[in-house]
Protein backbone atom coordinates (compact mmCIF):
# COMPACT_ATOMS: atom_id res chain seq x y z
CA UNK A 1 0.00 0.00 0.00
CA UNK A 2 1.11 3.46 -1.00
CA UNK A 3 0.44 6.86 0.47
CA UNK A 4 -1.24 9.13 -2.05
CA UNK A 5 1.16 12.73 -2.37
CA UNK A 6 -1.20 15.71 -0.91
CA UNK A 7 -3.81 13.45 1.01
CA UNK A 8 -3.22 11.87 4.55
CA UNK A 9 -2.85 8.51 4.61
CA UNK A 10 -4.09 5.60 6.69
CA UNK A 11 -3.52 2.00 6.54
CA UNK A 12 -5.24 -1.09 8.33
CA UNK A 13 -3.88 -4.26 6.79
CA UNK A 14 -4.76 -7.74 8.27
CA UNK A 15 -2.28 -10.44 9.45
CA UNK A 16 -2.91 -12.97 6.78
CA UNK A 17 -1.24 -10.57 3.22
CA UNK A 18 -3.42 -9.95 0.37
CA UNK A 19 -6.91 -11.28 2.50
CA UNK A 20 -7.87 -8.25 3.74
CA UNK A 21 -7.15 -4.72 4.81
CA UNK A 22 -8.42 -1.04 4.29
CA UNK A 23 -7.29 1.93 3.60
CA UNK A 24 -8.34 5.75 3.70
CA UNK A 25 -7.36 8.79 2.21
CA UNK A 26 -8.30 11.87 3.20
CA UNK A 27 -7.34 16.03 2.32
CA UNK A 28 -8.70 16.98 5.59
CA UNK A 29 -6.73 15.48 8.55
CA UNK A 30 -8.88 13.50 10.74
CA UNK A 31 -9.35 14.45 14.30
CA UNK A 32 -8.81 11.47 15.23
CA UNK A 33 -7.52 7.69 13.72
CA UNK A 34 -8.53 4.28 15.51
CA UNK A 35 -8.22 0.82 13.38
CA UNK A 36 -10.34 -2.06 14.49
CA UNK A 37 -13.41 -2.24 16.98
CA UNK A 38 -10.97 -3.34 19.92
CA UNK A 39 -12.29 -6.85 19.54
CA UNK A 40 -9.23 -9.39 18.62
CA UNK A 41 -10.75 -11.67 16.57
CA UNK A 42 -12.02 -9.05 13.91
CA UNK A 43 -9.66 -6.80 14.25
CA UNK A 44 -6.86 -9.43 13.25
CA UNK A 45 -8.59 -9.09 9.84
CA UNK A 46 -8.06 -5.41 9.23
CA UNK A 47 -11.39 -4.59 7.79
CA UNK A 48 -12.53 -1.52 10.15
CA UNK A 49 -10.86 2.13 10.27
CA UNK A 50 -12.74 5.34 12.05
CA UNK A 51 -11.57 8.71 10.81
CA UNK A 52 -13.22 11.85 13.07
CA UNK A 53 -13.92 14.96 11.28
CA UNK A 54 -15.85 17.70 12.85
CA UNK A 55 -19.13 17.08 11.46
CA UNK A 56 -18.86 13.32 11.23
CA UNK A 57 -17.29 10.30 11.93
CA UNK A 58 -16.20 7.82 8.87
CA UNK A 59 -16.18 4.38 8.94
CA UNK A 60 -14.25 2.68 6.26
CA UNK A 61 -15.35 -1.19 6.49
CA UNK A 62 -14.33 -4.29 4.39
CA UNK A 63 -17.44 -7.01 6.03
CA UNK A 64 -16.75 -10.31 5.63
CA UNK A 65 -17.67 -12.96 3.01
CA UNK A 66 -19.43 -15.31 4.21
CA UNK A 67 -19.36 -17.88 1.03
CA UNK A 68 -16.29 -19.73 1.70
CA UNK A 69 -18.34 -22.17 5.04
CA UNK A 70 -20.93 -22.30 7.68
CA UNK A 71 -17.96 -20.93 9.87
CA UNK A 72 -17.09 -18.14 7.85
CA UNK A 73 -20.71 -17.33 7.97
CA UNK A 74 -20.99 -16.93 11.38
CA UNK A 75 -18.05 -14.76 11.56
CA UNK A 76 -19.59 -12.42 9.21
CA UNK A 77 -23.18 -12.42 11.26
CA UNK A 78 -21.21 -11.83 14.35
CA UNK A 79 -19.34 -9.04 12.84
CA UNK A 80 -22.22 -7.98 11.54
CA UNK A 81 -23.60 -7.08 14.94
CA UNK A 82 -20.58 -6.36 16.66
CA UNK A 83 -20.34 -3.60 13.87
CA UNK A 84 -24.04 -2.39 15.17
CA UNK A 85 -23.33 -1.88 18.39
CA UNK A 86 -20.27 -0.15 17.45
CA UNK A 87 -22.16 2.23 15.39
CA UNK A 88 -25.20 2.43 17.94
CA UNK A 89 -23.00 3.54 20.59
CA UNK A 90 -21.12 6.59 18.31
CA UNK A 91 -24.54 7.86 17.55
CA UNK A 92 -25.58 7.47 21.04
CA UNK A 93 -22.56 10.10 22.15
CA UNK A 94 -24.22 12.16 19.63
CA UNK A 95 -22.13 11.79 16.25
CA UNK A 96 -23.14 11.60 12.86
CA UNK A 97 -22.07 8.49 11.09
CA UNK A 98 -20.84 8.23 7.22
CA UNK A 99 -20.69 4.16 6.87
CA UNK A 100 -19.09 3.19 3.26
CA UNK A 101 -17.56 -0.64 2.52
CA UNK A 102 -18.39 -3.70 0.84
CA UNK A 103 -20.99 -5.34 2.53
CA UNK A 104 -20.48 -8.72 0.98
CA UNK A 105 -24.51 -8.84 0.73
CA UNK A 106 -26.96 -7.73 -2.02
CA UNK A 107 -30.07 -6.46 0.09
CA UNK A 108 -33.05 -6.61 -2.19
CA UNK A 109 -34.01 -8.17 -5.54
CA UNK A 110 -33.30 -5.30 -6.96
CA UNK A 111 -29.47 -5.07 -6.08
CA UNK A 112 -28.56 -9.10 -7.63
CA UNK A 113 -28.72 -9.46 -11.66
CA UNK A 114 -30.33 -13.20 -10.68
CA UNK A 115 -32.16 -12.87 -7.20
CA UNK A 116 -33.83 -16.32 -7.85
CA UNK A 117 -30.83 -18.43 -8.56
CA UNK A 118 -28.61 -16.96 -5.71
CA UNK A 119 -31.13 -17.48 -3.00
CA UNK A 120 -28.77 -19.90 -1.55
CA UNK A 121 -25.47 -18.16 -1.91
CA UNK A 122 -24.05 -16.37 0.95
CA UNK A 123 -24.37 -12.81 -0.47
CA UNK A 124 -27.85 -13.21 -0.95
CA UNK A 125 -29.28 -15.07 1.84
CA UNK A 126 -32.25 -14.33 3.59
CA UNK A 127 -30.33 -14.48 7.27
CA UNK A 128 -27.70 -11.78 5.82
CA UNK A 129 -30.46 -10.08 3.93
CA UNK A 130 -33.02 -9.36 6.87
CA UNK A 131 -29.77 -8.12 8.68
CA UNK A 132 -29.85 -5.06 6.73
CA UNK A 133 -33.30 -4.45 7.09
CA UNK A 134 -32.28 -4.95 10.90
CA UNK A 135 -29.26 -2.33 10.70
CA UNK A 136 -31.40 0.81 8.45
CA UNK A 137 -34.82 0.03 11.41
CA UNK A 138 -31.70 1.16 13.95
CA UNK A 139 -31.83 4.66 12.34
CA UNK A 140 -29.57 3.98 8.90
CA UNK A 141 -30.28 5.23 5.71
CA UNK A 142 -28.81 3.31 2.39
CA UNK A 143 -28.10 6.33 0.22
CA UNK A 144 -28.03 5.30 -2.60
CA UNK A 145 -31.60 4.50 -2.61
CA UNK A 146 -32.35 8.04 -1.83
CA UNK A 147 -31.50 8.99 -5.63
CA UNK A 148 -31.70 6.01 -7.65
CA UNK A 149 -34.70 2.89 -7.53
CA UNK A 150 -34.03 1.06 -10.85
CA UNK A 151 -32.80 -1.95 -11.41
CA UNK A 152 -29.97 -3.01 -13.02
CA UNK A 153 -27.57 -0.82 -10.70
CA UNK A 154 -24.82 -3.13 -9.73
CA UNK A 155 -21.06 -2.90 -7.83
CA UNK A 156 -19.74 -5.77 -8.41
CA UNK A 157 -19.48 -8.63 -11.61
CA UNK A 158 -17.39 -11.87 -11.50
CA UNK A 159 -14.47 -12.03 -12.87
CA UNK A 160 -15.15 -15.45 -13.97
CA UNK A 161 -17.68 -15.66 -16.19
CA UNK A 162 -17.27 -11.95 -17.48
CA UNK A 163 -20.07 -10.86 -16.07
CA UNK A 164 -19.35 -6.99 -15.99
CA UNK A 165 -19.80 -7.68 -19.88
CA UNK A 166 -23.73 -8.11 -19.60
CA UNK A 167 -24.21 -6.28 -16.13
CA UNK A 168 -24.87 -9.48 -14.83
CA UNK A 169 -23.59 -7.90 -11.17
CA UNK A 170 -24.41 -7.74 -7.86
CA UNK A 171 -24.92 -4.51 -5.57
CA UNK A 172 -22.22 -5.08 -2.66
CA UNK A 173 -20.87 -1.85 -1.99
CA UNK A 174 -22.85 0.90 0.34
CA UNK A 175 -22.49 4.55 1.88
CA UNK A 176 -24.65 4.57 4.79
CA UNK A 177 -25.76 8.01 6.85
CA UNK A 178 -27.63 8.03 10.25
CA UNK A 179 -30.89 9.44 9.49
CA UNK A 180 -30.24 12.53 11.33
CA UNK A 181 -27.96 13.30 9.00
CA UNK A 182 -29.49 12.61 5.83
CA UNK A 183 -30.67 16.02 5.07
CA UNK A 184 -26.96 17.03 4.26
CA UNK A 185 -26.59 14.04 1.67
CA UNK A 186 -26.75 15.97 -2.12
CA UNK A 187 -25.93 12.59 -4.11
CA UNK A 188 -24.64 9.04 -3.77
CA UNK A 189 -23.81 7.55 -6.69
CA UNK A 190 -22.02 4.73 -8.84
CA UNK A 191 -18.54 5.33 -11.24
CA UNK A 192 -19.72 1.65 -12.57
CA UNK A 193 -17.68 3.26 -16.06
CA UNK A 194 -14.66 2.79 -14.07
CA UNK A 195 -12.14 -0.05 -14.78
CA UNK A 196 -9.57 -1.80 -12.73
CA UNK A 197 -11.19 -3.87 -10.27
CA UNK A 198 -14.39 -6.78 -9.97
CA UNK A 199 -15.88 -3.53 -7.96
CA UNK A 200 -16.74 0.05 -9.78
CA UNK A 201 -16.16 3.01 -7.23
CA UNK A 202 -19.25 4.50 -5.55
CA UNK A 203 -19.22 8.00 -4.44
CA UNK A 204 -21.41 10.13 -2.18
CA UNK A 205 -21.99 14.09 -1.87
CA UNK A 206 -22.47 15.67 1.54
CA UNK A 207 -23.25 19.37 2.31
CA UNK A 208 -21.68 20.42 5.71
Amino acid sequence: MKSIPNYHSYFNSGERKGYSGVATFSKAKPKNQINGFNILKFDTEGRVQRSDFDDFILLNIYFPNGGMSDERLQYKLQFYDAFLTYTNNLRDEGNNLVICGDLNTAHKPIDIARPKENEKVSGFLPIEREWIDKFLSNGYVDTFRMFNDKSEQYTWWSYRTRARDRNVGWRLDYFFVNEEFKDNVIDSYMLSDVMGSDHCPIGLKIDL
